[in-house]
Order: C-alpha cells, then sequence, then structure tokens
C-alpha cells in the first residue's frame, strides 16, 4: 500500500505534530522499448541495454508492462462507490510529556458530516517522540466536494488546555455513466437495457452486473449464451470495459404468479428494481454502485386490453389459421363486451361476428379463439376487431394486433 502525504501541520507551541496519508496501491510499472535490426548501426547495443535495464522481463525485454510497481506520484482520483483509505499518525516533537489526546477525523460532504475515527476515547499520555496511530476507511457515495477535517486536542503539563485541527478537500467523481431503456411487452412481460459506460481513463472489470427487481417481478438475465450444461457470457471470457468504451446488458423481468393475473395492479406498476454493479480497477481496488429505484413509464393499457396469447408466424395463403387473444378488463367496473369482427384488404375472419362475450369483472380476463385466413402473401398486419359494452354503448378498435408472415404453399423452389 502507498502512503501520500496529505498534509502535515503542527501547532505553535510546537508540542505535538500531525500527519495524514492517503492509503492507496500502486501501479505496474512500464516503460518505452527501443529496438533495431541487427544490421543497423547500433547493432545489438539497444537489446543488451535492455537485458540490463532491472525494471524489464527477463526473456521479453521488449514488452512495455514490467516486474516492478510504482508508487503514486500524486493523489490520484477518487471515484464514487470505492473506498477511501488514509492514515493518521499524531506526533509529539517535544521533551514534554502530553495528556488527554483526542483525535478526530470528520467527513464533510455537500449533505452530511461523518465521523471516521475508530475510537473517539481520549488518550490518557503520549510521551515525548512518541505517536498515535489511526487508519480510517470510508466507501464514498456521493459525488462532489468531500472536505476531511483532522482535529487533535490534548492538555500540556502546565495544565494549558490545546487545539488544532487541518482541512483537506478533495473531490469524488463519477466512474460509470448508465443509461436505461425500457420496452413494455404484450405479455406483462418488461424488457430492460443498461447501457454502462466506463468514464475513467483506466480500464475496468466487470465483476458484477445485477438487477435486483421490485417485489412484483422476478428478473431473467439475458447475457449469456447457453454451451451445454453451462452459460457463456456474451461478452468474452475476459470482462474488461476499456476506458469510454460502452456496454449493453439486457433483463427480463416478468411478473411474480400473484401479481400476474392482477391487471390493475400490474398496469400501474413503474418500480421495477434497482442495479447492483461492481468491478475492479489496478490491482484489485473494489468500487461498486447501486443505482436508485428505475422507474418505467406505466403502460396505457384503458379499460379493456387485448393481447395475444397464441399466433403462428408463418401461414398459407388462401388457408385458415388459429389465434388465440386475451381480452382483460383493467377499469374497476364489470363489463358486457360484443365481439365484432371487420374484414380488412388481405385479412379475412371467419366466424360469427356481433357475438356476446359476456360479463367480465374487473381485473378478470378470458381466452379468446378465433379463426381467419389472408388473401395476399407477404407480411401481412392483423386488424379489424372491435370491442363494445354494452353497459356504456362504448366500442374499443384494435388494429395492427400482430403481424403473420404469408407465403404461397403452390410456388414451385428454383433447384
Amino acid at each position: 500500500m502507498k502512503e501520500e502525504v496529505i498534509f502535515w501541520c503542527c501547532n505553535k507551541q510546537q508540542h505535538t505534530r500531525g500527519l495524514v496519508m492517503r492509503l492507496t496501491k500502486p501501479t505496474l510499472f512500464t516503460n518505452m522499448p527501443v529496438t533495431c535490426e541487427d544490421r543497423d548501426l547500433p547493432g545489438d547495443l539497444f537489446g543488451r541495454l535492455m537485458k540490463e535495464d532491472p525494471s524489464t522481463i527477463k526473456g521479453a525485454e521488449a514488452l512495455m508492462l514490467g516486474e516492478m510497481l510504482t508508487l503514486p506520484q500524486n493523489f490520484g482520483n477518487i471515484f464514487l462507490g470505492e473506498t477511501f483509505s488514509s492514515y493518521i499518525s499524531v506526533h509529539n516533537d517535544s521533551t514534554q510529556e502530553v495528556k488527554d489526546i483526542l483525535v478526530k477525523a470528520d467527513l464533510q460532504t455537500s449533505s452530511q458530516r461523518l465521523n471516521l475515527s475508530a475510537s473517539n476515547n481520549t488518550v490518557t499520555e503520549l510521551k515525548p517522540e512518541s505517536c498515535i496511530d489511526d487508519v480510517i476507511h470510508h466507501e464514498v457515495k456521493e459525488i462532489g466536494t468531500h472536505i476531511l477535517v483532522c482535529a487533535v486536542s490534548y492538555t500540556t503539563q502546565a495544565g494549558e488546555k490545546l487545539y488544532f485541527r487541518k482541512f483537506f478537500k478533495f473531490q469524488v467523481l463519477k466512474p460509470l455513466d448508465v443509461k436505461t431503456k425500457f420496452y413494455n411487452a404484450e405479455t406483462d412481460e418488461v424488457f430492460l437495457e443498461a447501457q454502462i459506460q466506463n468514464i475513467t481513463t483506466s480500464p475496468m472489470f466487470m465483476e458484477k452486473v445485477s438487477l435486483e427487481p421490485s417485489m412484483m417481478y422476478n428478473v431473467t438475465e439475458l447475457n449469456t449464451v447457453e454451451t451445454g450444461d453451462e452459460g457463456t457470457s456474451t461478452f468474452g471470457k475476459m470482462s474488461y470495459l476499456q476506458p469510454m468504451d460502452t456496454r449493453q446488458y439486457l433483463y427480463c423481468l416478468k411478473p411474480k404468479s400473484e401479481f400476474a393475473e392482477k391487471a390493475g395492479v400490474i398496469k400501474g406498476v413503474t418500480v421495477i428494481g434497482k442495479l447492483d454493479i461492481v468491478w475492479k480497477t489496478n490491482l484489485g481496488e473494489k468500487g461498486r454502485l447501486q443505482t436508485s429505484q428505475l422507474q418505467r413509464m406505466a403502460p396505457g393499457y384503458g379499460d379493456v386490453r387485448l393481447s395475444l396469447e397464441m399466433i403462428p408466424d408463418t401461414v398459407n395463403l388462401e388457408e385458415p389459421f388459429d389465434i388465440t387473444c386475451k381480452i382483460t378488463n383493467c377499469s374497476e367496473r364489470t363489463m358486457d363486451l360484443v365481439l365484432e369482427m371487420c374484414n380488412t384488404r388481405s385479412i379475412h375472419w371467419c366466424g360469427v361476428s356481433g357475438r356476446q362475450l359476456g360479463k367480465v369483472s374487473p381485473s378478470a380476463s378470458l381466452s379468446l379463439p378465433l379463426k381467419l385466413l389472408s388473401s395476399v402473401q407477404g407480411l401481412q398486419s392483423i386488424s379489424g376487431l372491435r370491442l363494445t359494452d354494452t353497459f356504456l354503448k362504448r366500442t374499443y378498435e384494435y388494429d395492427d394486433i400482430a403481424q403473420v408472415c404469408v407465403v404461397c404453399p403452390y410456388m414451385s423452389r428454383e433447384s
């Protein structure tokens, strides 16, 4: 661990002085190899110099990465989600013993003041040339300006109470840029796409990116490809995110069984869950971020929702095929529904139009099998369903419900 000086201060009576250092890990040393061909003027001079260089790797001198470590030469950057560590030392420089020493370290943020001292108890005495040491840790949870306040109070042999303190200001930066997109499926499923960008200047190892769903949903990660018994990450074995690179993560949320049949409840749910992101940098320094609760725009289904439970992908031209619709009452009143089927230029419904579907209670649903055929080839849109509530004399129109590919079974294939 590297100890980097943040401040060194002493009081005017020169009894004690305080030393604060930031604890951070070193980096791997890199050099710039210089090589040439044997027939060039330097000959093997550069090769011999690199072999003699203690910072190069034996047998791989031409690599930029060496075997040595470099201590940080400046304070460095502190990012949101990382752990800030610091070493505090109070040293008695005088020839006299001091008593009742109290060392306190606070961290002031834009919203709160935190006490980071491991112990708030006073030290009875501090002999000359002796010191009091403390190491503080804090997981950074806010961006912006932070002020580390270190204060020391003590009593001299003459009974005089003395006090001094020092302020150190530093900025906490944002390491990741997270953007989310929601897609509401007809089957009450919600797909979440999370775009995560590394906005630091160094690579990151993405240890974990998971979604913690809200109480009404179960989540399935769609970031692996099943190969045999084990799943392989879509990002490969080495999950590194280079500076300014962006990666997309996909999740599917399905309503839990106890909420799946409650159309009114699912309709109004906007809170989906929160992302939990864990990464490592440099020599294993860990960082962690949790987003706030992610919220989607609740889909507007209206009073009556019509969705498809079953539909074929491909059908034959002028041959009847079956679909199954699900009708859900999303209102707070009972409905008496009548179904009307209107033909379009390419889609023709088979069956009786204007039939009674009966009463549907609030949040209740019913399955409706239907038969139809297409008279035109190609990708055709299914339209023309009408539901009328006889209580309020209100008609709900449903067009472009789905699309189906219509092919001609008699067309011979060219050999």
